[in-house]
């Protein structure tokens, strides 16, 4: 690349090779003129207020790409599904949502592509609920002028992965069936408070509830609620209350006893530690702890959007929950704004 330096009083009549940014601390940050401007008599005390007395044309060499259509390569690249681009500004694309769902994000490749010289891609974070518009991650490199053979490379990584390092995930309308148990509850000692919260729940993803059935804690009744919510065609199955290590608490129990085979029972999340995820085929059925009545965000926040792109956890992915697990708990909650679910 080579640089050629022109006086803006001798520059009018030739293109930027690049934008040119306005800063007015507090108020805006932006491109005065922008790649491709044809500079104008009138532009010369515009481009003096920000500080430019002259103006460099880029000669770009074989082998060399300027950054715009370098980050354009870039950012399409690494887009995958249901994901759009905005045009480059400032050398730089952002990747938002073109639909709502579950943000997926190969976050190994992320790394390998930060690895390569001057090449920037920076993301939130992945299994996330986005919604339509969304900012999701920006596209940069970090001179004017860059090697060809980086780009290339960036390219031959995502291709690797099928070209979807960054996609979203619809979420699925499935039907959840949910019981609730408890003898406190059912012979009335006590008023649910987690039926309200799953109707809530539910709702915010467009999942169906099927119903709530109340029992006591009753292992054999409760493990046929299960069973009879799987014949029904339930996608997934949430049980309520009696997850502790009480004699009493028989949910686990029950879970077991009716089929389904448990992957973990315990999470590292707080709240949440004593949560169960099992199977029932391909039905997920869940076992809550008390912690969702009276924390507005629990573990269950972490494994229903997940369990709703129709995503099969393991062991693994509850494990890896245990990093970015802790809710602080904070008196005004932010989530998910925050620190809780993110695991890196």
């Amino acid at each position: 690349m080579a640089l050629k330096k022109v006086r803006v009083e001798d520059a009018v009549g030739m293109v930027l090779a690049h934008d040119m940014t306005k800063i007015v601390p507090g108020e805006y940050k932006g491109p005065l003129f922008q790649k491709g401007h044809i500079i104008r008599a009138e532009d010369i005390p515009h481009l003096k207020d920000i500080g430019k007395e002259h103006i460099y044309l880029l000669e770009i060499a074989a082998g060399q790409l300027h950054e715009n259509e370098a980050v354009a390569r870039i950012a399409r690249a690494v887009a995958g599904e249901n994901v759009e681009l905005t045009v480059p500004v400032e050398g730089k694309i952002i990747i938002r949502a073109a639909r709502s769902g579950l943000l997926k994000i190969r976050r190994n490749a992320v790394m390998e592509i930060n690895r390569i010289e001057h090449m920037v891609l920076s993301t939130i974070h992945e299994n996330m609920v986005v919604q339509t518009g969304d900012s999701l991650a920006g596209v940069k490199v970090v001179p004017l002028v860059v090697a060809e053979s980086a780009v290339c490379a960036v390219e031959q990584i995502a291709a690797a992965c099928s070209g979807s390092i960054i996609y979203i995930k619809p979420l699925q309308k499935l039907k959840v069936g949910t019981v609730i148990t408890g003898n406190e509850v059912y012979f009335g000692r006590i008023q649910d408070r987690y039926a309200a919260v799953f109707a809530e729940k539910l709702a915010k993803y467009g999942a169906t509830l099927m119903g709530t059935v109340y029992l006591p804690d009753d292992c054999a009744r409760i493990a046929a609620a299960i069973e009879t919510y799987k014949q029904q065609g339930a996608d997934l199955i949430i049980t309520a209350g009696g997850m502790s290590v009480d004699p009493d608490d028989v949910t686990p129990d029950a879970i077991r006893a009716s089929g389904a085979q448990v992957i973990s029972y315990g999470a590292p999340v707080l709240p949440g530690a004593m949560f169960m995820l099992a199977y029932f085929g391909d039905t997920a059925v869940l076992g809550m702890p008390a912690c969702g009545m009276y924390s507005k965000i629990t573990v269950l926040d972490l494994v229903l959007p997940r369990l709703l792109a129709g995503e099969r956890l393991n062991k693994a992915d509850i494990a890896n929950m245990g990093y970015g697990g802790f809710c602080r708990s904070c008196d005004r909650c932010s989530y998910p704004c925050c620190s809780f679910g993110k695991s890196s």
